[in-house]
């Protein structure tokens, strides 16, 4: 062959691989829909045991917003699981340190809320270890668990998450309490259509990539969620503690 057929079959060779390795990449989005990750990717979506619910949140740590949800969960005496954003923690890393000291989990959501799908393996691993040295650094132990933004889960990022020793963890039911339409009867409606036993609940405790004000609207449906809970024989804590097999437990 010459150089140039050579060159040629090269160039078209490569042109095809091009549409392969992008839904190789994309391939993991498939766990996005609700539906089908609860009944396929129990792990995936935090299927715990049935007498126990999972609260998590995300977004923070958020000076103005997580010390209300801390003195709440506080009163209630409860924990729960907080997946951080290493952008906001850089800004109050005394807040993250204290919602540790309250026996809180505290977990990855990545150093900037971006999606993965936008990002390659360098990029996708740069940024999860980035965030997760800085949890460490901040409370002392290395988080286990990650929730990527938005959801959505990339072939570079499970490599990622394999490499630094992270558990992807999303949700089985959410409060859509980052509308703008949102109300405390919306988000407590949409969190318990579809909280079974087992569960784990999506919320928010930070607008920082939601609507402004999003997070009182979460706050105000928080008791009658947790009062649900109770009534329906649940027990409510942090990740850590729901039992789902194969979860590291730290």
């Amino acid at each position: 062959m010459t150089p140039a057929r050579l060159a040629r079959a090269t160039a078209l060779a490569s042109a095809a691989a091009v549409p392969a390795l992008a839904a190789l990449h994309a391939a993991p989005v498939i766990s996005t829909f609700g539906p089908l990750r609860n009944a396929a990717m129990p792990r995936l979506a935090g299927q715990g045991r049935p007498d126990h619910v999972a609260l998590t949140f995300d977004d923070g740590p958020d000076r103005l917003s997580t010390p209300r949800f801390l003195d709440f969960l506080d009163a209630r005496g409860l924990r729960a699981t907080f997946f951080l954003l290493g952008s906001m923690l850089a800004g109050s890393p005394g807040l993250a340190e204290e919602t540790a000291a309250a026996g809180h989990e505290i977990a990855v959501h990545g150093w900037h809320h971006r999606p993965l799908l936008l990002r390659g393996p360098r990029a996708a691993y740069e940024d999860l270890a980035r965030a997760r040295d800085a949890v460490a650094d901040v409370t002392g132990r290395p988080p286990v668990l990650f929730r990527p933004p938005y959801g959505v889960m990339s072939t570079g990022a499970h490599l990622a998450c394999r490499r630094l020793g992270l558990t992807p963890v999303l949700w089985t039911c959410w409060g859509e309490d980052w509308r703008r339409r949102a109300t405390p009867h919306s988000v407590e409606h949409t969190v318990l259509t579809d909280l079974r036993g087992g569960g784990t609940i999506l919320l928010h405790d930070s607008d920082c990539t939601s609507a402004t004000g999003s997070w009182r609207i979460t706050l105000a449906a928080l008791p009658r969620i947790l009062d649900t809970c109770q009534e329906r024989g649940w027990q409510v804590g942090p990740l850590r503690e729901h039992g789902v097999p194969g979860l590291p437990r730290r």
